[in-house]
């Protein structure tokens, strides 16, 4: 499919040598001979790019740009300016036009103009698109008592730089309280870094979360920069904290005593300013017990404690759970959404859910996937058996 250029210019001769330009480029060309004709058009379509000339009868270009920038906020606007006018092709820039050429245009500079415009536009959507997609995945579901517990302790602490400690078994979502968290914290401009200390061999894991020197081990073949310092000015996620190794328990107890780290086989002093979010599916008391966990370190994680419950726990969200699981699964298969009916949503909630969270999902997307137009009691039976 075509990418469509509005052109704006009063003079028909530019027009038509631009359209002509372009149209052989491969793009699909609009015009507008004055800017009330622009603005119409504007309203009416939506065009990959705007090139408009400033000096028109009826609405000038600065105009045109004004309601583009209020009516189409993302497509890009470039300037076509006459030599007398650079001065208010430059103002315009300032206003929010994505660049000017000069009349006449030069055919490279104005094609690697465009090319560059429509470039930061899908730029500009693809990063909306992820934003929306990780806004997403922050969502928490459920309104019973225990879920409402965890919002409420969330609002009061995000605003912080308390250090959080998340329990609950795998798969209740602790992930998602951390990115709550996050997103409603003063760091939420800032990267949160994610780090599962249980998928880490031990021996490397002082290595992921504070760096390395070039030559402090055998495959140290440069530097590294480690999770603390890319975390720093945002959050730092340690998830399965009680699978850390003892030395790293150490380091990780300086670091959050004093601010400071020191990269493997370095002897400078970095320093970090980042918010700790830990997660466990262990008891670390009984860990510290057990000699697995240092006591100190607990008492630093823990300033606030979220225990997420388990999904057998908190029944009563199992059907906005599944309504927003069909929502989310059918939206990424481009398919309508199914319908479930109540014998259906019974049967699950009636179900040991030993996996919790992300179980369900697993089985709503086996669902959707396998059943008819509407999810029966006879799918749930058929289906959930097949795990």
């Amino acid at each position: 499919m075509s990418q469509t250029i509005l052109i704006v210019d009063d003079e028909k001769a530019i027009r038509k040598s631009i359209g002509e330009i372009l149209s052989f480029e491969g793009f699909a060309i609009d015009e507008a001979a004055d800017g009330a004709e622009a603005v119409k058009k504007i309203r009416e379509n939506n065009y990959d790019c705007i090139l408009c000339d400033i000096k028109m009868p009826k609405m000038d270009g600065i105009e045109v740009l004004t309601v583009a920038r209020e009516e189409k906020p993302d497509t890009p606007f470039i300037v076509i300016s006459g030599h007398g006018n650079i001065e208010t092709a430059v103002d315009a820039v300032k206003k929010g036009a994505f660049d000017y050429i000069s009349k006449p245009p030069d055919l490279n500079r104005m094609l690697i103009t465009i090319r560059n415009a429509m470039d930061k536009k899908s730029l500009v959507a693809e990063t909306k698109q992820l934003r929306k997609k990780i806004s997403k995945s922050a969502e928490m579901i459920g309104e019973s008592e225990g879920m409402k517990r965890i919002k409420e302790t969330i609002e009061k602490v995000a605003p912080t730089d308390a250090r959080v400690l998340v329990t609950g078994e795998n798969g209740v979502g602790k992930e998602l309280v951390a990115r709550r968290i996050h997103e409603l914290s003063t760091r939420s401009n800032a990267p949160l870094i994610e780090v599962n200390c249980a998928a880490i061999p031990s021996e490397l894991i002082e290595s992921e979360l504070f760096g390395h020197e070039k030559g402090s081990f055998t495959s140290a073949i440069k530097q590294r920069i480690g999770k603390f310092e890319q975390a720093s000015g945002g959050t730092l996620f340690l998830d399965e904290i009680g699978d850390m190794s003892h030395d790293a328990q150490a380091k990780m107890l300086r670091a959050l005593q004093e601010g400071k780290i020191t990269r493997v086989g370095g002897e400078k002093e970095i320093k970090v300013d980042v918010r700790v979010i830990a997660a466990t599916n262990k008891d670390l008391l009984q860990e510290v017990e057990a000699k697995k966990f240092r006591l100190d370190l607990y008492h630093r994680l823990s300033v606030i404690l979220i225990h997420v419950p388990s999904l057998n726990d908190r029944r009563d969200d199992i059907p906005l759970l599944i309504e927003h699981f069909l929502k989310d699964i059918c939206e990424e298969y481009k398919q309508p959404v199914k319908q479930i009916d109540d014998a259906a949503i019974k049967a699950l909630q009636d179900y040991n859910w030993t996996g919790n969270i992300r179980e369900l999902r697993n089985v709503v997307e086996r669902l959707v996937i396998l059943s008819d137009k509407k999810i029966s009691k006879k799918d749930v039976d058929t289906y959930i058996l097949l795990k």
